[in-house]
């Protein structure tokens, strides 16, 4: 047994087809369900279709309505949520991010609420598939990626986890070749800024000033756009929420530890005080941003993908298991190198391991207070680091190798 999943032999071909297959159909049936037994906007429960979206499209109905700083104004924002759904008993979605993000809110805002939810989701659900795409070319590579859990916690959210995942992960891609464009994906990251944190860093160190000047361009490009729409009270707003924020929904875990899938979140399921939370948070941002930057000046550039995709995850303190997406780009990005320099021992069983564990993480966490979603964002960050120790470096380690170039395709867990 040991040496099946130390080689990875288990993990055939067929079966990751199977495995993927398996929980398409069922994600798929699952939706189609949900929408079927909807009563308008709101699923079987009571709660809104895309949930989170709800307050996306809230807040874009907002803007358009001349009342775009109010997005950031609790009691206002649910009083437009209720109104979107028509009943006073909908459950409350908070809106938490900046200014720039309220130009898509807005946009999505012009659609009927399930026809906006569906766009937002396809069309960034194909952004994400076509990056998965050029990392991995292949039907099966694909497959197992629209497969994976982590897309269905996403779809169910309603949730921005697959443009997160995109941007990021494209940008990486592109960062050698397409330095400008890429630079520019990653600087429309000041949209949800908890992942862009090791962005200047890692283009400083990498080297990358034309990246780094793309970057810069686009955040203060939608700055610039946010600004002119709707002026500074926006961003007096945003800042003005962001305690209430860090109180309510970070510090105090009102969206539950077990979704909020962080090492400060780890510590406060454990019962640690905010703090404590917040040193161990900073030593684990420290030690997977310097990892990252380590292997963007010793390694092959999917290992620096990888590595970046998992610290991203890893260096904030407000990371939910749907932006897990991010870590499964990662993922892709360690198979990538793996086809074109061999596998390591145990690489692909606990692979496999980051594809599964979204699918229970939540719920053993909450069961068992085991941080499974937080295990996973180690191992991709791991995985990298050995790989460039093995390849990169002075260590030698056995090499095996990955399913032939037909199965090029299966090989992503």
């Amino acid at each position: 047994m040991w040496t099946a999943l130390a080689e990875g032999s288990w993990l055939t071909a067929e079966r990751m087809r199977a495995a993927a297959i398996a929980s398409l159909a069922v994600g798929l049936a699952a939706f189609a369900w949900l929408f079927a037994t909807a009563h308008g906007t709101l699923d079987a429960w009571g709660r809104p279709l895309g949930t989170d979206f709800s307050d996306v499209y809230a807040a874009g109905r907002m803007a358009l309505e001349g009342r775009a700083a109010a997005a950031w104004d609790w009691p206002s924002h649910y009083a437009v949520q209720q109104a979107v759904h028509h009943d006073p008993h909908v459950p409350f979605y908070g809106w938490h991010y900046p200014p720039p993000f309220l130009i898509l809110a807005a946009l999505l805002a012009l659609l009927p609420y399930v026809t906006a939810l569906l766009a937002w989701q396809a069309t960034t659900l194909a952004a994400s598939a076509a990056l998965v795409r050029a990392i991995l070319p292949g039907r099966r590579a694909l497959l197992i990626a629209l497969g994976a859990p982590v897309v269905f916690i996403c779809l169910g959210h309603g949730q921005n986890g697959f443009l997160t995942a995109a941007l990021l992960g494209g940008g990486l891609f592109l960062l050698d070749r397409r330095p400008i464009l890429a630079g520019l994906m990653l600087g429309a990251l000041v949209y949800k800024p908890q992942f862009g944190l090791l962005i200047p860093p890692l283009l400083l160190v990498g080297g990358h000033r034309r990246a780094f000047a793309g970057a810069t361009a686009a955040a203060l490009a939608l700055i610039a756009a946010s600004l002119a729409l709707w002026g500074a009270p926006v961003w007096e707003a945003f800042v003005h929420s962001l305690p209430l924020t860090r109180s309510v929904v970070i510090e105090s875990g009102a969206t539950g530890w077990g979704k909020i899938q962080s090492p400060f979140a780890m510590v406060r399921m454990w019962g640690g005080d905010v703090p404590l939370a917040y040193a161990v948070q900073g030593a684990a941002t420290l030690a997977a941003i310097g990892a990252a930057l380590w292997l963007t000046r010793t390694s092959a550039p999917a290992l620096r993908n990888a590595a970046a995709c998992a610290a991203a995850i890893l260096s904030t303190p407000y990371v939910l298991d749907y932006d897990y997406v991010v870590l499964g780009i990662g993922a892709a990005f360690l198979v990538r190198d793996g086809l074109d320099r061999g596998v390591l021992g145990w690489e692909k069983s606990l692979l496999a391991f980051v594809w599964c564990a979204p699918l229970f993480a939540r719920q053993v966490a909450t069961l068992t207070l085991i941080p499974i979603g937080q295990a996973t964002a180690a191992i991709v960050l791991a995985l990298a680091i050995r790989r460039a120790l093995v390849l990169d470096g002075a260590g030698r380690a056995r090499i095996r190798a990955w399913p032939s170039r037909r199965s090029h395709g299966a090989s992503l867990p």
